[in-house]
């Protein structure tokens, strides 16, 4: 398996992750965040199947899903809900970086580039609800 195969797959595992902890986010999130959560929520889902269908384009058959994720700590209230969508979205991001720099296609590198920016903001606009100084960082994605 090449180095952008693997990493698009690693990406569509994060994926799949945020598809799951989203579910648990709109469990816990405030009541005035639904809509938020909603959209971003469908926005991965969306990132999801078009990068099964990259996979599939390349002639790879994509992982399955896991059954479960496990949250990094628990999430009972709208906080910890917050803390877990920042750290989805880092997730994402880092996820989607390690794309950027595997991709040997153009567009990969490009629809890479777009979810690598997308994540950024999302978890930009998390960081904002939480009150976190500066929202976001210089290299969203990198360790």
């Amino acid at each position: 398996m090449t180095e952008q195969r693997k990493s698009l797959q690693n990406a569509l595992d994060a994926e799949h992750a945020a598809v799951y902890s989203y579910g648990l986010i709109a469990a816990y999130a405030n009541a005035d965040r639904s809509r938020l959560v909603a959209e971003f929520s469908a926005a991965h889902r969306a990132r999801r199947d078009a990068t099964v269908e990259l996979l599939e384009a390349e002639g790879t058959a994509p992982d399955a899903p896991r059954a479960a994720y496990t949250p990094p700590a628990p999430v009972d209230d709208p906080i910890p809900a917050a803390h877990l969508a920042v750290s989805v979205e880092s997730d994402c991001a880092a996820a989607w970086y390690a794309v950027v720099e595997n991709a040997t296609d153009e567009s990969v590198r490009a629809t890479a580039t777009e979810a690598l920016t997308d994540a950024a903001v999302r978890r930009a606009r998390w960081q904002a609800i939480l009150g976190a100084v500066p929202v976001t960082v210089a290299f969203p994605g990198r360790a």
